[in-house]
């Protein structure tokens, strides 16, 4: 909780007012989650403080919700072509993504439980940046990226909004954003750390290297016989468990198979 009210304090994301006359202000609540890796174990204890945005009315409150992801599908599809091309396959992860768009409404939060300011115990918070739980926060953080991203020269792709591409010659690289997880495909080295550089500056990146883990999803690769496996055994493991059947060895194994053998056939089929 210290840590996540730190990047709030960091990224000045209010400032301490007066409920104006006629206003309300959104509550506030912690939520408290596990995050685990591409095994299923669990590796940080994740405290987010988030805005209760179905408080909020629209018209007054906020306007416009919608933010688009990439899907997965798409995500699939570069994966198969970065194995056909051997292009690099990098992942970034944005920091407090949505601390990043900025608000165009006048909202009101009440101060946090637990870190309520002791000189001025009745005052609101006054929103200068979106809060995770508020209607437009994915949106507003959408449209803050998708002007810097094409700010640094790429382009968006007009039927996947959140896939974007930047050519020079024969040089290629591709992005791609599913909320706050970045995937960089591309098949030079200096522009692909480029590209990393300007994130870093526009935002609170962390640089997870090669990619191993996406949306559930692990990425085995085999560079010698220009392949990739996609595997998702931890999300089938927690299906299982969910519905006690994890003693039932033989549907695991046959739908993790089956996983498997649907991504190396899609890249078989792209590289025939």
């Amino acid at each position: 909780m210290d840590i996540e009210m730190q990047s709030m304090y960091d990224n000045q994301v209010w400032d301490l007012v007066d409920l104006p006359p006629n206003s309300k202000a959104v509550g506030s609540k912690w939520i408290l989650k596990k995050k685990t890796d591409m095994d299923g174990n669990v590796h940080t204890f994740k405290a987010r403080l988030v805005a209760k945005g179905f408080t909020q009315t629209q018209g007054i409150d906020y306007e416009e919700t919608f933010s688009p992801v990439a899907m997965t599908k798409s995500i699939r599809i570069l994966i198969a072509i970065a194995a056909y091309h051997d292009y690099e396959i990098w992942q970034m992860d944005v920091k407090t993504a949505f601390l990043n768009g900025h608000l165009n409404e006048d909202v009101y939060m009440v101060q946090p439980e637990g870190f309520v300011d002791p000189k001025y115990p009745d005052k609101v918070c006054k929103l200068k940046k979106s809060i995770y739980g508020l209607k437009r926060a994915s949106r507003s953080w959408n449209l803050h990226f998708d002007e810097k991203i094409i700010e640094y020269g790429f382009i968006k792709n007009e039927d996947e909004p959140c896939v974007y591409m930047k050519t020079s010659g024969s040089t290629v690289v591709f992005l791609i954003l599913y909320v706050d997880d970045i995937l960089l495909i591309g098949n030079h080295l200096p522009v692909l750390k480029d590209v990393k550089s300007w994130l870093s500056k526009c935002f609170a990146m962390k640089d997870l290297g090669e990619a191993a883990y996406i949306l559930g999803i692990k990425i085995y690769r085999d560079i010698s016989k220009q392949l990739i496996s996609l595997s998702q055994s931890a999300y089938i493991d927690k299906v299982v468990k969910r519905f006690s059947m994890q003693d039932a060895k033989k549907g695991r194994h046959m739908a993790l198979s089956l996983t498997n053998l649907i991504v190396l056939v899609r890249i078989r089929r792209l590289k025939g």
